[in-house]
C-alpha cells in the first residue's frame, strides 16, 4: 500500500495541536515515520540544526542530512561537516550553485553587490541558496530545519509542521519552533553536540562570511545577519511564508 505523503491544511492544523507541548524528538520520529526515506535535514551547520541531527540520528541512522554550499562559507562551518562525519557516519550532501550563474553575477555585479540594496542582495541568495535548495528537494516529500521562534519577526507564525507552497507542497517540519536559545545550548553541552566554533566568537547566526558578523551585548540574535538590513527583510528566500497552521493571523 503506498503511503500518503501529502498533506492538507485541515491535517496540518491537526498535527500543529497534537503536537503543542511535545517534545522535538515527536515530531521527528513522526516525520521519519510518515516519509523515510523521502526526507532530509537541511543544515547549515548551525546549534539548532546540530541538536535535530543529534536526535535524528538517534531515532534513524539512515538519516540524510544536505547543506547549501554556497562557495563562500567559514572556514569553521567546514569544520563542523567533518565532525558530524567522524561522530555521526553521516557524509553531509553539499549543494552547490550553478556555476554560469555565479561566473556571471560575480563578472557583471561585482564581489560585493549584495551591500548595494535589498534587492541585490536576494539576487546573490537566489543564485547560490535558493536555487540550489531546490534542486535539494527535488525527490523529497518533505524537509527538516532548524528554525525557532524566537529567531527573527520574520519567524514568530511557523508551525511545527507546515505546507511548503513554494516547493510543491511538500512538507517542512521545523521541530524546534517553540524551543529558546537555552534549551538548544543546554542539549548541546549536555549531550556533547559538536557545535560550530564561531558561536564561541559571538555568532548566533551563521551564513556566507561576508553577510555574516559577530553580535555585539545586547545586539538581536539576528542582528549578524546583513546588519546592514532592517530586521523586517531579513529572510534570504529558503524560508518564505509556507501555509499557515492555525497560529496564523488575518
Amino acid at each position: 500500500m503506498e503511503t500518503k505523503t501529502r498533506l492538507n491544511e485541515v491535517e496540518v492544523k491537526e498535527l500543529e495541536i497534537r503536537f503543542e507541548g511535545e517534545e522535538p524528538e515527536a515530531v521527528i520520529r513522526w516525520a521519519f515515520d510518515r516519509f523515510h526515506p523521502r526526507i532530509a535535514l537541511a543544515s547549515s551547520l548551525q546549534a539548532e540544526e546540530m541538536v535535530i541531527l543529534d536526535m535524528a540520528w538517534k531515532i534513524n541512522p539512515a538519516v540524510r542530512v544536505f547543506t547549501l554550499d554556497t562557495g563562500r562559507l567559514h572556514e569553521d562551518t567546514y569544520s563542523v561537516m567533518e565532525q558530524i562525519r567522524e561522530k555521526y557516519g553521516i557524509a553531509v550532501e553539499s549543494y552547490f550553485p550553478e556555476r554560469e550563474a555565479v561566473e556571471a553575477l560575480e563578472r557583471e555585479k561585482g564581489f560585493y553587490s549584495f551591500r548595494q540594496s535589498v534587492e541585490e542582495r536576494k539576487f546573490c541568495c537566489g543564485v547560490r541558496k535558493v536555487e540550489p535548495l531546490g534542486r535539494a528537494l527535488n525527490g523529497l516529500d518533505a524537509w527538516i530545519t532548524g528554525l525557532r521562534r524566537e529567531q527573527a519577526v520574520t519567524r514568530t507564525a511557523i508551525g511545527k509542521v507546515e505546507i511548503d507552497a513554494s516547493h510543491r507542497g511538500i512538507i517542512k517540519v521545523n521541530p524546534l519552533v517553540d524551543w529558546s536559545e537555552k534549551q538548544v545550548w543546554d542539549y548541546i553541552r549536555t549531550r556533547d553536540v559538536p557545535y560550530n566554533a564561531l558561536h564561541d566568537l559571538g555568532f548566533p547566526s551563521i551564513g556566507c562570511a561576508p553577510c555574516t558578523r559577530a553580535i555585539k551585548p545586547g545586539e538581536d540574535i539576528r542582528a549578524g545577519r546583513w546588519w546592514w538590513e532592517t530586521p523586517e527583510g531579513k529572510e534570504c528566500g529558503l524560508h518564505v511564508p509556507s501555509v499557515q497552521t492555525s497560529r496564523s493571523t488575518s
